[in-house]
């Protein structure tokens, strides 16, 4: 389905766009639906940055934004948009992003013989803080998992628990999780999984025994009938699952089993990544489970297992 940007930018009249620049929005998005595959998260973000940037540009101004006030932008007004935002409380990470974004669909622009302007490169990109993923230990993980299962008659229990398990002994997304349809249950006897990722990329992932059980089991107390193409897990009125509740969930786990504020649905991933590096596996395997389309992206875990990369160098090294 098409995502168009009445819907992404807002459709209410809030932000009045010249036909030009509207024009120009909506075959972007169509673009990065169809061309580049961008997932609706990607979609969404993209929309709420440019609208951000475009609200500022038009403040003030008794005429629509149009491609002509892009065109002729300057490092200046760029500068104060950047200021502007960072009053506001964003984040370096979040202006990073905004920035990336603009970047983006200017890039677009000049490609498609639009409108070009390339100030935007010659703005330095704010510096994000080097971040390393915050995962679990193994015991904390059990217990996470525990914890999601303590109800055993409860369907909604055994669902929550068949969703970490798979974040956690798969290493999927919270998104690709969810995004999984009853037809392709991981059920006993099928311990492969495929998984259309980022951009469209897909990965076979193993499935460990201990989660097929559990969506094996989740089905049997599920009271709700699942149709073939119809999500496989849902929520407590039978609709499609949302991530905010298993967020919750981890939320409440973090404070019954005093864990730390990093102990999202996606730590569960890092965790996965962590535990199979400390028990010796290669970073390229790693890299293809995760789906991570550069293996640098995949380095980030050496840096969470330095003990054992300290440990395995000690023990290796001729001089040592």
């Amino acid at each position: 389905m098409q995502i168009l940007p009445e819907q992404l930018l807002g459709g209410d009249g809030a932000l009045p766009l010249a036909p030009d620049l509207r024009q120009s929005l909506e075959a972007w998005f169509a673009y990065l639906a169809d061309a580049r595959q961008s997932s609706p998260h990607t979609l969404s973000a993209y929309a709420r940055d440019l609208r951000q940037f475009l609200r500022w540009l038009t403040d003030g101004r008794d005429h629509p934004a149009g491609l002509a006030d892009l065109a002729s932008l300057d490092a200046q007004r760029v500068r104060a948009f950047m200021a502007a935002r960072r009053r506001a409380g964003l984040s370096s990470r979040s202006l990073a992003r905004t920035m990336s974004a603009l970047r983006a669909y200017f890039r677009w622009l000049e490609a498609e013989d639009v409108a070009r302007n390339r100030v935007l490169l010659q703005i330095a990109l704010p510096k994000v803080p080097h971040g390393i993923p915050k995962p679990l230990s193994i015991a904390k993980a059990s217990a996470v998992m525990d914890g999601a299962a303590a109800d055993a008659a409860s369907w909604l229990a055994a669902r929550d628990a068949a969703v970490l398990l798979l974040l956690y002994c798969c290493g999927l997304r919270i998104s690709e999780a969810l995004g999984l349809r009853r037809r392709e249950a991981p059920l006993p006897g099928r311990d492969l999984l495929r998984i259309a990722g980022k951009g469209g990329k897909e990965r076979m992932v193993p499935v460990l025994p201990i989660a097929q059980h559990a969506v094996r089991h989740y089905l049997d107390l599920c009271p709700y009938p699942l149709h073939e193409d119809g999500p496989l897990f849902v929520g407590a009125k039978g609709g499609p699952l949302r991530a905010r509740v298993m967020q919750l969930l981890m939320q409440n786990l973090r404070a019954g089993l005093g864990l730390a504020q990093t102990a999202t649905p996606h730590a569960l991933r890092h965790s996965f990544a962590t535990h199979l590096l400390s028990a010796g596996a290669d970073l390229r395997q790693i890299q293809e489970l995760l789906g991570h389309a550069s293996l640098s992206t995949t380095q980030v875990y050496t840096e969470v297992d330095r003990d054992r990369l300290l440990a395995v160098y000690a023990k290796s090294h001729p001089r040592a």
